[in-house]
């Protein structure tokens, strides 16, 4: 049985099973997920299910764990005691495949990551045929009507370069989802923008919530998460503090903590 480390206490505010009715296993679950770096403690315990569809956003002031959570996930960062569980295997059981798993999440992050060498077209055909084995002819037309449903279609011969940093973003949101993955991981991606080009890669997050994806999204952007999340949960020193529909978290909070924080949200003028 997985246990905190040693001289830790367990973490207080354990969240409840959400997995829905019928359903004998979710997207994901995070169970007892517990990550140090050096003497700091970064996730105290953390439990956390997705079923298929849902749209969780993670919420919290920086540095309460949002994205080290969504590298533990993406298995860029070793747990140092708990378990991931992707539809049913556990990946963070030891011999997992690292790479197979992460064929199956997709990551974007709040840098681009773009290869600058490389066109738009170049950039999201790369993996599909590297790591799926795609022709590049399939891979073309995969990432041609992705980057057409994105808006994207004129740019595909561009380097990024010349490209505006909303449009950065969404070649990066659409070469995360040319490997079709089962779970789309998002982290504050949209930090790095100017104000006016954030609507454009929230409206893409949008879209794909319309079509099912099933996303983790860690965000600054409070407004679009009470528009967009089925749940919002708040982190607070590497816990879930508290969690639930959007119109209870925003509206009516429980913890003090939580009040205390979307309180500062509003008199910031971002919620």
């Amino acid at each position: 049985m997985n246990v905190p480390p040693r001289g830790e206490p367990a973490a207080t505010h354990a969240t409840p099973s959400l997995q829905p009715a019928g359903r004998t296993e979710p997207a994901l679950r995070v169970e007892g997920v517990w990550k140090s770096f050096g003497q700091a403690r970064v996730l105290r315990g953390i439990d956390l299910e997705l079923a298929e569809h849902d749209v969780v956003c993670l919420i919290g002031a920086s540095g309460s764990g949002k994205s080290t959570l969504l590298r533990c996930i993406n298995l860029l960062e070793p747990v140092d005691a708990g378990r991931i569980v992707l539809q049913g295997e556990e990946i963070t059981a030891p011999g997992a495949d690292v790479n197979r798993v992460r064929r199956r999440l997709g990551i974007v992050f709040q840098s681009f990551n773009l290869f600058p060498h490389m066109s738009v077209l170049s950039n999201v055909t790369l993996a599909p045929r590297k790591v799926l084995r795609l022709s590049r002819r399939d891979a073309e037309e995969r990432a041609t009507a992705l980057l057409g449903r994105f808006g994207l279609a004129d740019k595909r011969d561009d380097f990024p370069d010349r490209l505006s940093g909303g449009q950065q973003q969404r070649v990066a949101i659409v070469r995360a989802l040319a490997m079709e993955p089962d779970l789309l991981l998002l982290d504050e991606i949209t930090s790095a923008l100017d104000p006016e080009l954030v609507a454009e890669v929230l409206n893409v997050i949008r879209e794909l919530a319309r079509g099912g994806m099933t996303m983790l999204i860690a965000t600054h952007e409070m407004g679009f998460a009470r528009d967009i999340a089925t749940r919002v949960c708040f982190l607070d020193s590497g816990v879930i503090l508290e969690q639930g529909p959007p119109a209870e978290i925003f509206g009516h909070p429980r913890e003090a903590r939580t009040r205390q924080f979307l309180q500062r949200i509003v008199e910031a003028g971002r919620l």
